[in-house]
């Protein structure tokens, strides 16, 4: 037997640590008043292949099958598709409305590091909102979250229309704007020699290219450089750029969130704002997160393309931050006590172990009968506190021995005052 390529299973410290990371991303979804949500894995095809879906990159992936019904489907390759169905099949709920959702997707893509075919994502999206109040609140959260974790971060952000709005004013036909974008996309990952060819290959007129050089040429260009260079400081995509920089200078993120202007991340449904989070060490390189503003998605859906619902998300990228946690393991809490049966005590040690669970203390036991000098050994190389012993003597008495295994020493207490002093 053995595992699907690019599929794993997890369990131990790794699961552990799989666990640990969505429960602290949890909480703080809720502290922001994100609601929970659980959309369904199996969706019809129609959907996830509807205009504003996934790209054809990501479609060419997506895992499809037919029903006994010979209805076509798909898994689902993302969660924000089937966020839009949600939103769209349901016109009641009340907006703004603010959800997060953390599952698995799926993708038939190539195997390598950082990237699966079954793996968790986990993504926040609040719709309603048309103002760069949503945007900047998420990149609140990013950054409380990541400070949570340890992970020192940069997020990188831009603005699509603005963009595009940068392009056209160089000269680059509106048809060919979003892949220009796309190759402009990669500078941080490929080579000059690779942007140019692809810029050549899309039969650009050679002033156009020297353009788009220069202006990557340009050390750090900021927002302000680049709209004064080509007049454009008043069109819409500017003003939203420049919203959103004053927000975040008033909230103290701007040694975090840094301006990209060639930043425009490749799903094709972004409409403005977009974003990617690294690792600001450099010592890891995948994406650690990444979202924006699409704002056309569900009205495609409720085959209303003329109404727009303001979106704006944000993605954790679940499989990288797990990898850069899995190198502490020292942050995975081993239990509380170990409870050690001697002799024919095994249901005094279940009761035991029931009233040590009510009072929260996480307690696990020893049951491998194996000689009581290598359980306690091995209690102390997991770095385990306390260990709990009951002998029949103890059991016939109510009582058991608790030993603290830092300072060696053994004391004889009823449960209740075990309780007292291991929750002291």
């Amino acid at each position: 037997m053995q595992n699907v390529k690019g599929t794993y299973d997890y369990f131990g410290v790794e699961q552990a640590i799989r666990k640990k990371v969505q429960a602290s991303l949890q909480e703080i979804f809720e502290l922001y008043d994100f609601e929970g949500m659980d959309t369904s894995v199996l969706n019809e095809l129609d959907l996830l292949r509807s205009k504003y879906a996934g790209g054809d990159e990501i479609l060419k992936e997506m895992y499809q099958l037919t029903d006994q019904g010979k209805r076509s489907l798909g898994l689902r390759y993302d969660l924000t598709i089937p966020f839009a169905k949600v939103i769209a099949l349901n016109p009641g709920i009340e907006l703004p409305y603010k959800r997060y959702e953390i599952g698995k997707v799926f993708r038939d893509g190539p195997v390598k590091r950082g990237r699966l075919r079954e793996f968790i994502q986990c993504d926040v999206d609040v719709v309603g909102v048309e103002g760069p109040e949503a945007e900047a609140e998420l990149m609140q959260l990013a950054a409380e979250a990541f400070n949570r974790l340890e992970i020192p971060i940069v997020l990188r952000w831009n603005n699509r229309r603005y963009l595009g709005e940068v392009l056209e004013s160089i000269g680059i036909p509106s048809e060919k704007k979003l892949t220009v974008m796309l190759t402009l996309d990669k500078i941080k990952k490929v080579g000059k020699e690779d942007i140019v060819t692809e810029l050549e290959s899309k039969g650009l007129d050679i002033r156009i290219i020297d353009e788009i050089l220069g202006l990557i040429d340009t050390e750090n260009p900021t927002f302000e450089q680049i709209s004064c260079k080509y007049g454009i400081q008043k069109y819409p995509g500017a003003l939203e750029v420049m919203a959103l920089q004053e927000l975040i200078v008033k909230l103290d993120l701007e040694q975090i969130c840094k301006f990209d202007p060639f930043l425009s991340r490749g799903l094709s449904f972004y409409t403005g704002t977009v974003y990617e989070i690294f690792d600001a060490s450099d010592s890891f390189t995948s994406s650690l997160g990444g979202g924006g503003r699409y704002d056309s998605i569900i009205g495609q859906l409720v085959g209303k393309q003329d109404i727009q619902y303001p979106t704006v998300g944000l993605s954790f990228g679940m499989e990288s931050i797990i990898e850069m946690m899995s190198t502490r393991t020292s942050q995975i809490q081993p239990p509380s006590v170990v409870v050690i049966p001697i002799g024919d005590t095994i249901a005094e040690t279940l009761k035991v172990s029931a009233e040590l669970r009510k009072s929260g203390i996480r307690a696990r036991i020893d049951t491998s009968k194996r000689k009581l000098k290598k359980s306690l050994a091995s209690a102390s190389s997991k770095g385990i506190p306390y260990v709990i012993l009951i002998g029949e003597n103890e059991a016939l008495a109510g009582n058991l021995r608790l030993k603290d295994m830092n300072e060696m020493t053994e004391t004889v207490v009823n449960v209740s005052e075990a309780i007292g002093l291991l929750k002291y």
